[in-house]
């Protein structure tokens, strides 16, 4: 399939100057206006009403269409082979930058939704899971060249069911052999487990440090949780019931590091003081409710709830397909919570930036950010809206007229190389002598 979309890479532009002009340009962080947009060298240069255009500058009219900057999904499982280490109740020494999947489709496809970053997190198989990766959707670039430079890591945590659920026996378990825990209170011993040793370990680090003498034995387990304690690396956890919540931020609290964001978050309205007051962000679902038990108590007025409290929140998908139109998702709040527009843009774009500490970089269109943006034909919040074209660092890795226009191109290639699968077939058929049937 990616063989039939290379003609589908991206157009660089980086190394020319663009304009986008003639655009209803939504900065969210510094209102909106009718204008154009420079960039130079990937990063946005200039913008506003009336702008010098450079000589030779490539210009993109966009004819009174909507500009926005790109999509950031702060909880996604795409471009990954694999996600789970389901073997421990403690992974860390897992990671998803290990088996990042370039030519995965869903990559394609969430830019054609107009996602540009998205922090791929490990599952929630684990009380504490693996290490996470920030990408940046770069279509036709190789693992390492999706890699979001310079993005602080971060590392899974899950709380409830899933984590517990190896715990517990159940009719179609296919082995007797049961993993630690079984409860809520086993998770939460885990976690503190986990720490009691990540703290022993720092120490023997700072000690051998003080005196000279050589470190300990290297922990790859113990590393990762090292680096939670000394503030080198977030923690996104998986979360769904009050009460779970409130127990991570206590055992954060207990052992110095702070939560970065609570994961899901379903129930995070009832604790939304308690969240704000520990500075952990929230990225939930817009109206998921009632899939599991957990999420029985989920209600559509949850985000708005969480940012009118005082917390960063943000819209994730967690799913391939919801992430193609995390747009429309975060106009629900408007219509649950009396968020507004700006508001709803800031829940897929510079709120998750500033979770995931990439503000600095991307999530919102201002001089000197990289040119990360999304044009779509009406206003990016209507359920009518399309996807124009999509670019990432100045290159153009989506235009949708182009793609409309290659599709047949895409299908008659495919249909040229199962043709010419088939006739290969028929000739190895044809040299493999018929076996004799047994009487």
């Amino acid at each position: 399939m990616r063989r039939l979309l290379y003609f589908l890479l991206p157009l660089s532009l980086a190394a020319e100057v663009t304009v986008i002009q003639n655009a209803n340009v939504l900065t969210v962080t510094k209102g909106s206006f009718k204008g154009s947009v420079v960039i130079e060298n990937g990063k946005i240069k200039e913008l506003g009403e009336k702008v010098m255009i450079p000589p030779g500058a490539r210009i993109i009219d966009a004819g009174g269409q909507y500009l926005m900057p790109g999509i950031i999904d702060c909880h996604s499982h795409i471009a990954a082979e694999s996600i789970n280490e389901g073997a421990v109740s403690v992974s860390s020494m897992v990671g998803i930058e290990d088996v990042l999947n370039p030519d995965d489709i869903a990559i394609y496809r969430a830019l054609a939704g107009g996602v540009t970053t998205a922090n791929i997190l490990h599952g929630s198989a684990n009380s504490i899971g693996g290490k996470c990766q920030v990408i940046k959707m770069r279509w036709g670039k190789d693992g390492k060249a999706m890699v979001f430079e310079g993005s602080t890591p971060g590392i899974k945590f899950a709380l409830g069911e899933n984590p517990k659920r190896q715990g517990n026996p159940t009719p179609q378990a296919r082995t007797t052999t049961l993993r630690y825990p079984a409860t809520r209170m086993g998770v939460e011993d885990v976690i503190r487990e986990a720490f009691t040793e990540a703290k022993a370990y720092q120490k023997e680090i700072q000690d051998a440090k003080a005196k000279g003498t050589m470190a300990p034995r290297r922990d790859l387990r113990l590393e990762p949780l090292v680096e939670v304690l000394e503030g080198k690396r977030f923690v996104h956890a998986h979360c769904y019931r009050a009460d779970e919540i409130l127990m991570l931020l206590g055992v954060a609290d207990d052992f110095g590091f702070k939560i970065r964001t609570l994961q899901h978050v379903l129930e995070g309205y009832k604790v939304a003081k308690e969240i704000a007051a520990h500075g952990a962000g929230a990225s939930t679902f817009s109206d998921w409710w009632s899939y599991k038990i957990e999420a029985y108590d989920a209600i559509p007025y949850n985000a708005a709830i969480m940012m009118k409290k005082g917390v960063t929140v943000s819209l994730n998908s967690d799913d391939a397909q919801l992430m193609r139109h995390l747009n429309t998702e975060a106009a629900k709040t408007i219509r649950y919570g009396g968020l507004t527009e700006t508001e709803a843009l800031a829940t897929i774009t510079i709120n998750p930036a500033k979770q995931l500490a990439i503000d600095s970089r991307v999530g919102s269109i201002e001089v000197g950010k990289d040119a990360d943006m999304v044009l779509y034909d009406k206003h990016p919040l209507s359920n009518y809206t399309k996807v124009q074209k999509v670019i990432i660092d100045g290159s153009l890795y989506f235009d949708r007229d182009k793609d409309l226009s290659e599709r047949a191109v895409a299908a008659a290639r495919k249909k040229a190389l199962l043709d010419k699968q088939r006739e290969e077939q028929k000739k190895e058929q044809k040299k493999t002598p018929v076996s004799r049937r047994p009487a």
